[in-house]
């Protein structure tokens, strides 16, 4: 059995990954690492408290084989540039170097459609910086999923969110052909898609849209 590494646990995807690493016969641990401890007991969890600004100092506690990455956050949260820039890149960047330098094999990152590190616009290269310097750690396997709009009920309130939601739910019905990796998909559907690559990792470098995603969590058993 192997064992799973998450960072990104207390957000809207790491939560139901968490929940989905948990129930997996796959993994005999699992390592969550969180700034607050979270109310969750599992005998399978290990919580790590740790400030993302001194990773490097718990790095003896990040060991395993597969490592998850759902990191995020949203200019209403973070609206400062340099801040937002070290929450999407050079968290998840660290992230992979210092579990990649303790033996981990697999690395899954959750980015975002269009992520472009030459791109102008700055959410979509910073995604796509993330992208390419994590590529660049070099893990045997690298998968990189990119959803549009992330559905879903989350606990904190987010109205206008609420409404692109709705709103998707009758744009996704046209975007069909080229167009259907801008279709929104739930963070539970994305989570179980992450769980079924990790179980039979192939490529290097794997990049998943929506049609990969719902294939793969239509499929799905945890």
């Amino acid at each position: 059995m192997k064992k799973a590494i998450l960072f990104g646990a207390s957000g809207f995807i790491g939560g139901y990954l968490l929940r989905d690493l948990l129930q997996s016969d796959i993994y005999s641990e699992v390592t969550i690492v969180v700034r607050k401890p979270l109310n969750i007991q599992h005998p399978k969890l290990n919580m790590v408290l740790a400030d993302y600004h001194n990773l490097a100092q718990n790095a003896a506690y990040l060991v395993g084989d597969d490592v998850f990455i759902t990191l995020g956050t949203t200019k209403k949260k973070t609206p400062d540039e340099k801040e937002y820039y070290q929450i999407d890149h050079d968290y998840p960047v660290l992230a992979a170097q210092l579990t990649k330098a303790n033996g981990a094999t697999s690395v899954m990152l959750v980015s975002a459609v269009g992520a472009n590190a030459n791109s102008s616009i700055f959410y979509v290269k910073t995604k796509g910086e993330a992208e390419r310097d994590i590529i660049e750690v070099d893990f045997e396997h690298t998968h990189i999923f990119r959803p549009s709009m992330i559905m879903g009920s989350r606990e904190e309130s987010r109205p206008l969110e609420k409404v692109f939601i709705k709103v998707f739910s009758v744009v996704n019905l046209l975007l069909i052909g080229k167009l259907n990796k801008y279709k929104g998909i739930t963070a539970e559907n994305i989570a179980k898609a992450i769980i079924k690559t990790a179980q039979h990792p192939k490529e290097k470098v794997k990049v998943y849209h929506w049609e990969e995603m719902k294939a793969f969590s239509s499929s799905s058993k945890i």
